[in-house]
């Protein structure tokens, strides 16, 4: 018999890298026959070992995510109530397809107060909060890996409602401790993004999670978001949509039009703000004692005169309302109040639909995710998510009714900020959800939800803008940012 050859492939290794030749005696054919059986043997058992081996390894992803070929990102969330950063690990599979993990293994957060916003006075000031959110970020990655991962800023509708000059007083301050980070950065990457970016970017994470993306645009599910400064409604829909509110994204072989809008100035602070506003222009101009009713907020309640009571910055003047105000929490009475703001400057709408305000709206359509102050509120009431908006209407009656006093004994570990507001996102979530936007109180399309999905990934829209940037990176189109590339133009095209 001629020699035998065997070749051994060690695991991950797809040609073989040793050869051992076993020399065949010519005598004693029967330990020749005995010798071979079992070679022939070893042989199978090493097979069958690699491709279990191998198997397991792709069920853990040891194969598709070996420790070397994680990469990391990272995106500040510059919000109008505070600034998280996110810390992202992701990696490349076999056939160059980008793999997300939002996990804790490879996904961190942290949010501190206050939202960049707040520094409008004090550009510098802003410094302080960056750099802890960096060190947080880099405490998370590898020291090795730090300069071939990128950082970026981006910050939302508390930055949007600044002056433009003073929007980039504070984002140069940021930029500068950006640069000196350590991390991948550009002049570019910090910025203030749009609205309706910030919801194309929800509702990207919001059918990640649901697997939806590459499915029937019509079964993907729409997002209503109610953030601090501003809210935002995003979803596909079948009629026809101006092109100012339209954005496509091409997901494989399936197109999305998409609408999406942001309405600034109606997020819940914001909106609240101007609330107390009106009702201190009405006190003002009244031919009475000069004292108004808010319904708004609970009996009892007192007008603190501290400018610094509130992270959220836009009831720092609460001083100014001291005197003129008088607290007076009644549920129906701050729906109506509410309602009356949602529907201010309807009668110059210029469109078929206009649910708010003068802004194009079609009518909601499929199944809808209510993010951000919605989920937190729907949470403080502990409604359940279907039939929700129904049962919300009695829990913010009552609680609208209750004193204040007997309130902050009911929850002494709520924060006077949140726990003074429930009483007004209340009303004004049924009067923007059902009495604006039209949805059903028993429509069990619409959930409340901080996270989707098998996985339980968070519905935060950041997750949605790495998914962006990471499998249509900056970096590839010539160091030019989105904002250069038509990013934030009307129609917006999005290739994943």
């Amino acid at each position: 018999m001629d020699a035998l050859k065997v070749q051994i492939l060690p695991e991950h290794q797809s040609s073989p890298s040793s050869t051992y030749t076993l020399a065949n005696p010519k005598s004693n054919p029967t330990k020749s026959l005995i010798m071979l059986l079992f070679i022939a043997s070893v042989a199978v058992t090493l097979g069958l070992l690699y491709v279990s081996n191998s198997n397991s390894a792709l069920v853990s992803g040891s194969l598709l995510c070996p420790r070397t070929s994680l990469r990391y990102s990272v995106v500040i969330d510059a919000g109008s109530s505070g600034t998280r950063v996110h810390v992202f690990a992701y990696w490349f599979d076999q056939y160059g397809e980008p793999v997300f993990d939002f996990g804790e293994k490879h996904y961190a957060d942290m949010k501190l107060t206050p939202g960049l916003s707040a520094y409008a006075d004090n550009p510098e000031g802003a410094s302080v909060l960056v750099k802890k959110l960096v060190e947080f970020a880099k405490n998370r990655i590898p020291k090795r890996k730090l300069r071939k991962s990128d950082i970026r800023l981006m910050a939302t509708a508390g930055m949007r409602l600044l002056e433009v000059p003073v929007q980039e007083q504070i984002l140069d301050v940021t930029r500068r401790v950006l640069r000196s980070s350590g991390f991948i950065f550009r002049h570019e990457w910090a910025t203030v993004i749009s609205g309706s970016d910030e919801g194309i970017y929800a509702w990207v994470i919001a059918n990640h999670a649901l697997g939806s993306l590459g499915s029937d645009p019509l079964e993907t599910t729409g997002i209503v978001e109610l953030g601090g400064a501003s809210a935002q409604v995003t979803f596909v829909s079948s009629e026809h949509v101006p092109p100012e509110f339209s954005r496509t994204i091409a997901y494989k072989n399936v197109s999305y039009t998409i609408y999406s809008h942001s309405f600034l100035h109606y997020g819940k602070d914001a909106a609240l703000k101007r609330l107390l506003e009106s009702l201190q222009n009405l006190a003002a101009n009244s031919t009475g004692d000069g004292i108004v009713d808010d319904p708004c907020t609970p009996k009892g309640y007192i007008y603190d005169t501290s400018s610094q009571k509130y992270s959220s910055g836009f009831l720092a003047d609460e001083s100014k309302l001291k005197g003129s105000l008088q607290a007076a929490g009644n549920f129906s009475k701050c729906r109506s109040a509410t309602f009356q703001l949602l529907q201010e400057g309807k009668e110059n709408c210029l469109y078929k639909h206009c649910s708010i305000g003068s802004t194009f709206t079609p009518d909601l359509q499929g199944s809808f995710l209510a993010t951000s102050n919605f989920y937190y509120t729907a949470e403080f009431f502990e409604l359940r998510e279907k039939g929700w908006l129904s049962e919300l209407i009695p829990a913010g009656k009552k609680y609208c009714g209750e004193e204040w006093s007997k309130l902050k004994l009911e929850y002494p570990t709520t924060e006077e900020e949140f726990l003074r507001g429930y009483c007004f996102s209340s009303a004004y979530i049924i009067a923007m959800l059902h009495d604006s936007l039209g949805i059903a109180l028993d429509d069990e399309r619409i959930k409340y939800a901080s996270n989707a999905g098998e996985k339980h990934i968070p519905l935060d829209w950041a997750l949605g803008a790495f998914i962006l940037d990471t499998v249509t990176p900056t970096s590839y189109k010539g160091g030019k940012s989105r904002k250069h590339l038509g990013f934030l133009s009307n129609v917006a095209n999005y290739k994943i």
